[in-house]
């Protein structure tokens, strides 16, 4: 337990702390880590309303001392249910997933954009709005298009752009005549909680199959890897333009990728090391430090998600057999850029985070609260 949460817990149940004026109660509880929140929320009902209250999770934001928290959408085999899962940090200081269970089950054909403390949700029509500071739902205004294969990305931490198929329309190719899809691009506003009025409409199909592997956001700009090369496409929202990705970007099949500082980063489940790839600097690197690590652990993986874990960090789930189990593992590895491009790895942490193999990962999403 850390000094500022024993001064804490110390005073909670001394003489002082009802003399204490409510705004310099908040300014201590606001620099308490948010990890020891749900242990400070059982000292006194005073506490567990303070806890839960928007004003906490202002003044800690005011102050600079937001922490990454990590959510997981998984899917009960047995059930078929869609949950949402948070990553806590016990007291011995592992990482385990925990059931949110003030949280109602997720649509299975749910698509998922964190967006500072929250999460948006979009379903086939209608979307929501998760708070993970209190962990409550809010409906928004449906989707003002249907839309199926969607992916959704945030873009400048306030626009999250829904792109799916929306329109059908007539395939010549190859002597024969077939029925196919345009895209079509829509934004909501998380500041003004709306849909921006025009929905475009694309002049021209992009790739012949609806399915994207993967899609990242660097530089303001939304990269969508196709499950084949010629479907892998960038996306620039200030020109609403689309172009082919890069020739050299797309030569990896990166999937479950994340991007830390503006750099992509994901699990090479063949080679079993974890790549890089810089915009700017437009070729692929191997992050030095984890090799053995990666072999060791992820050898049986069949895949591998990484997911921004805040400032020069990424968090790594992977599956792996575990005293005969099926479990999934979280790898949390500081990240550190050095002259001449080399990136290095170093792992901080290595915990079985979900024991039950009755678990599918659907989606893992990072806020800060």
């Amino acid at each position: 337990m850390s000094e500022l949460m024993e001064q804490v817990l110390e005073l909670s149940v001394s003489p002082l702390i009802p003399s204490l004026p409510d705004d310099v109660t908040l300014d201590i509880v606001a620099r308490v880590p948010r990890s020891h929140y749900p242990t400070l929320s059982l000292v006194s009902k005073k506490f567990r309303k303070l806890i839960a209250s928007p004003k906490l999770y202002k003044r800690r934001s005011q102050l600079g001392i937001t922490q990454h928290r990590l959510y997981a959408v998984l899917r009960n085999r047995n059930t078929g249910d869609f949950s949402l899962h948070i990553l806590h940090r016990k007291l011995n200081g592992s990482n385990r997933m925990v059931l949110v269970r003030s949280l109602p089950l997720m649509s299975s054909r749910g698509s998922y954009a964190p967006v500072g403390s929250k999460v948006y949700v979009f379903n086939d029509l209608d979307a929501l709005s998760i708070d993970c500071t209190s962990h409550t739902v809010q409906p928004i205004s449906d989707i003002p298009q249907r839309m199926s294969f969607k992916v959704v990305n945030v873009v400048d931490e306030k626009k999250v752009y829904v792109i799916g198929d929306s329109f059908c329309h007539v395939v010549e190719e190859n002597g024969g005549w077939w029925k196919g899809w345009r895209k079509a691009v829509t934004v909501f506003d998380t500041e003004t909680q709306s849909w921006e009025p025009k929905l475009v409409k694309q002049d021209m199909a992009v790739g012949l199959g609806p399915f994207w592997s993967d899609s990242v956001v660097m530089e303001g700009k939304i990269y969508l890897k196709g499950c084949s090369k010629r479907n892998s496409f960038v996306y620039g929202p200030e020109e609403r333009e689309w172009e082919l990705m890069e020739e050299v970007m797309n030569s990896k099949e990166w999937e479950g990728a994340c991007v830390v500082d503006n750099v992509l980063y994901y699990h090479d489940c063949s080679k079993k090391v974890l790549r890089a790839y810089d915009p700017k600097l437009g070729y692929w690197r191997v992050v030095n430090g984890l090799e053995e690590f990666l072999v060791a652990e992820t050898a049986q993986s069949k895949w591998c998600d990484a997911v921004n874990y805040g400032e020069n960090k990424l968090a790594l789930f992977f599956p792996k057999k575990h005293n005969g189990n099926k479990v999934i593992c979280c790898a949390e590895i500081a990240l550190e850029r050095r002259q001449g491009g080399e990136i290095w790895g170093k792992l901080e942490s290595c915990d079985v985070v979900v024991e039950d193999g009755l678990f599918d990962v659907v989606k893992f999403v990072a806020v800060s609260v």
